[in-house]
């Protein structure tokens, strides 16, 4: 016959997996960079929607029926993205999208230098193709984007951070 362990008192262990105290903290540095250079961007090719559209259609890689529509549409959905992430509402999923999208942006960039065509990538604004003489920056924005997936991920990964609606909602 077994006989059950005698009760003691206190808490039982918790299951959550344990995070340093800073790694909210480091979490609010890259939701709010993150969130700002969305943002940026998205502002930047709202206030010239034309050129976001040359920017999209300068890479030659989506059809050019959904051209128009990526064009016009990317800057609100940068927009929204930065929002959630400044506020920190809805963050695992808000960076899930960002960290995508910067894929996506990553292999256009790729796509385009690897075609040799000598374009501006339009990240922040302007784009399409670039005058004679002008020569395109690739590895820079390639770069950029790849901290940027990181941070992403990060978030992603470990979503509760400091000063967020998820933490005032208790969403994490």
């Amino acid at each position: 016959m077994t006989t059950a362990p005698p009760v003691t008192g206190g808490a039982a262990p918790s299951l959550a997996p344990r995070h340093p105290s800073w790694m909210p903290w480091l979490g609010l540095v890259v939701r709010l960079t993150l969130g700002v250079v969305a943002g940026w961007a998205g502002i930047a090719k709202m206030l010239d929607l034309p050129t976001s559209v040359r920017a999209v259609r300068a890479f030659q890689l989506l059809p050019e029926a959904i051209v128009p529509a990526v064009g016009y549409a990317l800057p609100m959905v940068e927009i929204i993205l930065a929002i959630l992430l400044i506020t920190g509402l809805i963050t695992r999923y808000a960076a899930i999208v960002n960290g995508l999208i910067m894929l996506g942006f990553i292999f256009g960039i790729s796509w385009a230098w690897a075609k040799g065509l000598n374009i501006d990538c339009g990240c922040f604004g302007g784009g399409g193709e670039l005058a004679a003489g002008q020569e395109a920056e690739y590895l820079v924005p390639l770069l950029r984007d790849a901290v940027i997936v990181l941070g992403s991920a990060y978030l992603a990964w470990f979503p509760p951070t400091r000063f967020s609606l998820d933490e005032a909602l208790d969403l994490n």
